[in-house]
Formats: C-alpha cells, sequence, structure tokens
C-alpha cells in the first residue's frame, strides 16, 4: 500500500504546510512511509480542489490518503460528501486521519467478520466526523456575517485587517533576492502571500497602478 499526504489550508494566507511535521512523525509511529505529498490552498467546503483530484487519480485500488483532520479533506455539504466519499469508495482508497483512530488502528487478526465490522464502525465514524466538519464550517461562517452585520450598523467595520508587518518583512526578504522557499521557511507564511507581495513589487517598480 502507498501512502500519499494531503495537506490543505483555506486561503493563500494560510499555510498549508503547517502540519507537515506532525503528520511525518505520526506516520513513523505507525512505520508508514509516505510517497508523495500534494499540497493545496482551497476551501474543504467546495468539491473542485484540484490537487485531492490529481491524488485520487494517481493513487491506485488499495492506496491511503494521510491527513491530519478530517476537516482537511472536506467541509463539503451533504451530496458533495456523498459524491467525494462514492469516488474514495468505489477506487478502494483509505482515509487515514489522526483524528480517527479506527482509520489506523487494524485488528492483528485475518478474522475476516472483525475486519467487516471494523470497516462499518470506520464508515460509520468517518460519516460523523465529516458532518461535524460542516456543522463546524457553517456555525463559523455564521458568526463571522453576525460579527460583520453587527459591527456595520455600529460604523465599526473595516474589512478585513492587514498584517503590515508580515507584508514588511516579506517585502525586505524579497529585496534581498531571498527565494520563496526560504522566506516561506523563515516567516511561516504561505507562497500565495509571497507571490502577491512579489507581484505588487514588480508592478511598482514598472509603474503601474
Amino acid at each position: 500500500m502507498r501512502v500519499y499526504g494531503y495537506l490543505r489550508a483555506s486561503t493563500d494566507d494560510q499555510d498549508a504546510n503547517r502540519a507537515k511535521t506532525t503528520l511525518c512523525d505520526f506516520a513513523e509511529s505507525l512505520e508508514i512511509k509516505i510517497s508523495a505529498w500534494f499540497v493545496e490552498n482551497e476551501s474543504g467546503a467546495k468539491l473542485s480542489r484540484p490537487e485531492l483530484f490529481r491524488l485520487l487519480e494517481l493513487a491506485e485500488p488499495g492506496d491511503g490518503i494521510l491527513i491530519e483532520q478530517i476537516d482537511r479533506i472536506t467541509r463539503l455539504d451533504e451530496n458533495d460528501w456523498t459524491k467525494l466519499k462514492s469516488i474514495i469508495i468505489e477506487n478502494k482508497l483509505k482515509i487515514i486521519s489522526m483524528d480517527l483512530p479506527t482509520s489506523y488502528n487494524l485488528p492483528k487478526s485475518n478474522d475476516e467478520f472483525q475486519k467487516r465490522i471494523l470497516d462499518i464502525i470506520n464508515s460509520m465514524m468517518l460519516d460523523i466526523l465529516a458532518a461535524t466538519a460542516r456543522k463546524d464550517y457553517v456555525d463559523r461562517k455564521r458568526r463571522q456575517a453576525e460579527g460583520v452585520k453587527k459591527a456595520k450598523l455600529q460604523g465599526k467595520y473595516k474589512g478585513r485587517p492587514e498584517d503590515l508587518e508580515l507584508q514588511e518583512k516579506i517585502e525586505s526578504l524579497l529585496t534581498d533576492g531571498k527565494s520563496y522557499n526560504y522566506i516561506q521557511n523563515m516567516l511561516g507564511c504561505a507562497r500565495g502571500t509571497i507571490s502577491k507581495i512579489s507581484k505588487r513589487i514588480k508592478e511598482e517598480s514598472n509603474g503601474i497602478d
């Protein structure tokens, strides 16, 4: 069985590689070798995720998908989760998640009945965690909308604040000719953020407003 690591963050401002070290340590504890990594900055609430589907196309029956938590692979609504889960099942792939012990605590015996029971329990727990991840996403979005609405009524809403200090550090390092990888490792920021700053610097140097 080959195992592929999948890392996801919702926005370009977040570091999708944040959990990589944790997953490497976890895989080592299970004596699992990670064949390749698939990393992307996409919302877990949408089904269309290029790197996830590239993984699904590459993986073969019996392979595993290693994730930190179930919400890394799904914050989908019921219909889209059913579609994604069907693809995983039809391709005979296995989800191995740190927050789902039944996905990696396999029985040591070859008892077919025991394995079937574990598969049923694992599938049920997977659906429960997927539903919980979706509820958390919906609740958080609702609270954010309520907060924005309240702030607007009070005349206090200023939009999403920018991390000006981080931007200045990135700009300084880019000006010094540092690579994206160096800046990412140094500041712990996302490549998308570095790219935005780099584009802005180029536009300013070319006199583009």
